[in-house]
């Protein structure tokens, strides 16, 4: 079969896809359920895109480091001596092995395997047994580089070198998330959920990026915001979806002497989504990392005010790892199941000009990109 799709496939995949949503059908389930656009997914969007690793509250310290995967391939990203934010492919020049585990502090970065010791940034300091070697410069050794960035208050990295920066490519959106978000950088880390799913990538972020399905799936949720003003609107990369507060008592969890009074997230292509949900000020950043065509990891850290949540906090995390998404894993684990028949290739996008919140524009727009990946891919 290959590990890759054919120019034919390529050509084939965008057939039903209109650039006006209102005439639109959604992605062919091929790229949801073929291995092979699978790993175009891993080489041309996640290797190629700004991929979120941390709140900068880690790597505030000189020899702070924080260890991640992106596109299945190891990271290592550390604050030098200098104060330098920098981001490394977590592997040894001598014989491939992982340098740092795990997130922590240190002077320095000592492969386990041989010694091999690098600067915090990036130069190799010292092979041990090395000087009988011809034409062996240690000093021509560093530590291959990878992009980094502190944007609103978290660190994102890029595989690619040559994409522009973060800040340029995300438009308004900085100025979006501090308008609502003003104490972000302040925030502090209160809590993780993670989530093993049975369902590729992209439809986790289909999922999330419409409340069409809302009010049969998640009835409580339709009481926590007030679902007539739940508005979607598609930018460039990134989409922002807001709704106030419901208006009586709701169902999810307590807000009655919560603050914060709006429904405020953000989808970040490709992966990142950033929520302010009704409470006390806080971010939530759910976090999508593809694992293989038919699964994805996901975790649910939540940044709050202080390190230990208040009661709202705590009910509030109890909803979402409890109720919300074990009602969004069914959906998406069952739409996962219904693409590997035959007995769907693709459905209509519904859309609703008023960008409403029960309107499939905001899912329209990530296929979009999608296709747009696909294509250079296939230039």
């Amino acid at each position: 079969m290959g590990d890759y799709p054919t120019k034919q496939q390529f050509a084939a995949i965008s057939h039903g896809y209109h650039s006006d949503p209102s005439q639109s059908l959604s992605l062919n389930a091929d790229a949801y359920t073929d291995p092979r656009w699978y790993q175009v997914d891993l080489r041309e969007i996640i290797s190629k895109t700004w991929q979120w690793v941390c709140h900068a509250e880690k790597l505030r310290q000189p020899g702070s480091f924080v260890t991640t995967e992106i596109a299945e391939k190891p990271i290592a990203v550390v604050r030098d001596r200098d104060g330098v934010l920098r981001a490394f492919y977590n592997v040894c020049k001598h014989r491939a092995h992982k340098l740092l585990s795990g997130e922590g502090n240190t002077t320095r970065i000592m492969c386990p395997y041989h010694a091999w010791t690098y600067r915090l940034s990036g130069e190799l300091l010292r092979a041990p047994h090395t000087e009988h070697l011809q034409h062996f410069d240690p000093k021509a050794i560093s530590l291959e580089p990878v992009q980094v960035e502190e944007f609103c208050g978290f660190i994102y990295v890029n595989l690619d070198a040559k994409s522009p920066s973060l800040g340029k490519l995300s438009g308004n959106l900085e100025n979006e998330i501090r308008h609502w978000a003003s104490d972000i950088d302040t925030l502090t880390f209160g809590h993780r959920l993670t989530y093993d799913i049975k369902s590729n990538w992209k439809n986790v972020v289909d999922n999330f990026l419409e409340c069409y399905h809302c009010p049969i799936s998640h009835k409580d949720f339709c009481t926590l915001v007030d679902m007539d003003t739940y508005k979607v609107t598609t930018h460039g990369i990134y989409s922002s979806h807001m709704a106030d507060a419901g208006k009586q008592a709701n169902r999810a969890y307590d807000t009655s002497n919560a603050k914060v009074r709006t429904h405020a997230v953000w989808w970040l292509w490709p992966t990142t989504c950033l929520m302010r949900y009704p409470g006390r000020s806080s971010m939530i950043v759910l976090n999508i990392v593809p694992a293989g065509p038919d699964r994805t990891f996901e975790t649910y850290d939540f940044f709050l005010e202080t390190p230990e949540p208040d009661e709202t906090e705590k009910a509030a995390i109890e909803y979402l790892d409890k109720v919300l998404q074990v009602e969004d894993i069914g959906l998406v684990e069952s739409v996962q199941q219904g693409m590997n028949t035959p007995a769907f290739q693709q459905g209509r996008i519904v859309y609703d000009p008023s960008g409403s919140g029960k309107s499939e524009h905001g899912l329209h727009h990530f296929h979009g990109l999608v296709l747009d990946a696909y294509a250079g891919a296939a230039a």
